[in-house]
C-alpha cells in the first residue's frame, strides 16, 4: 500500500511571508490541520499546525484584547511559529512506513515528496486510519476471526481451506507475531457468507488446527472455540 495512493491530493500550501491570519484561514476553510510552508523557490521550508496557531496566539491573549490580538495575528508571519524542516516521506513509500515514522516521532501529518524532492501533497492520520479500514475490509461486514496457529508452513492455508468448504468468502487475511505464543502467529481472518450454523460447524474443525482467540459476527456477537456465545 503505496503512500501515493492514500495521500489527501488537494495540496494547500502556504509561504514563510504569510501572516498567521491567513494560515487559520486556509486551514479553517479547507477543514485540514496542517499546512507545508513552502518558499517561492518551491521547497519546503516548514509546516505549520492548527497547534502552532493556537500556541502562538494563546501566549499574548491573556495581555491583549481582541482587537490587539487580531492585529498580532495578520503581523505575525509563518515563518516565525512554524515547524523548520519538517519529517516528509515519499510518494511510493508505504504506508506502513509512514505510520511507524509518525508513531516514533509523534506527530500527526507528514509532507509528501515526489522523486525530485517536490511536496506534492500530505498525509494525515485520517488517511491512514483509511488505509486500515480498507486493508481489513470491515465495512463489508462478516465475521472476524482471530487465530493462534502455528508458525510452520501451511497452517494458513489449512484454515483458509476449511472456511472454503463451507462456501465462506475471504475478504482479509493479517498476520502478526507480536504478543503470539513462542512457535506460533497471530492470525486474522475476516469472512463473509458464513451462516451462524455454519460457523457453529466451522469452528470445532478450525479448533483442530488452532486455537480461537475470537469470533465476532455483525460487531456484537462473539464465540469461543466450541462456537458457544461468550
Amino acid at each position: 500500500m503505496l503512500v501515493r495512493n492514500w495521500m489527501s491530493k488537494n495540496l494547500v500550501s502556504i509561504a514563510p511571508d504569510e501572516s498567521m491570519a491567513k494560515a487559520n484561514r486556509l486551514l479553517s476553510d479547507n477543514h485540514i490541520g496542517r499546512l507545508p510552508v513552502i518558499d517561492d523557490r518551491g521547497n519546503l521550508v516548514g509546516i505549520v499546525s492548527d497547534r502552532d496557531l493556537k500556541r502562538a496566539g494563546a501566549s499574548d491573549a491573556t495581555s491583549l484584547d481582541v482587537h490587539e490580538l487580531a492585529y498580532l495575528l495578520t503581523k505575525v508571519k509563518v515563518s516565525d511559529i512554524m515547524t523548520a524542516n519538517p519529517l516528509t516521506i515519499r510518494e511510493y513509500e508505504t504506508i506502513d512506513e509512514a505510520a511507524q515514522l509518525m508513531l516514533e516521532n509523534k506527530i500527526s501529518g507528514l509532507p509528501v515528496e515526489n522523486d525530485l524532492g517536490k511536496v506534492v501533497a500530505v498525509l494525515t492520520q485520517n488517511d491512514i486510519f483509511l488505509a486500515l479500514v480498507r486493508l481489513t475490509g470491515v465495512q463489508r461486514g462478516g465475521a472476524h476471526l482471530a487465530l493462534n496457529l502455528p508458525d510452520k508452513s501451511g497452517s494458513i492455508k489449512g484454515v483458509c481451506d476449511l472456511i472454503r468448504e463451507f462456501d465462506g468468502r475471504l475478504i482479509s487475511i493479517l498476520t502478526s507475531y507480536d504478543q503470539a505464543p513462542d512457535g506460533e502467529r497471530k492470525v486474522y481472518i475476516r469472512v463473509a457468507n458464513l451462516s451462524h450454523e455454519k460457523m457453529s460447524e466451522l469452528c470445532p474443525r478450525i479448533c483442530q488446527l488452532g486455537d480461537i482467540i475470537y469470533l465476532r459476527e455483525n460487531h456484537t456477537r462473539i464465540f469461543d472455540c466450541q462456537a458457544r456465545p461468550v
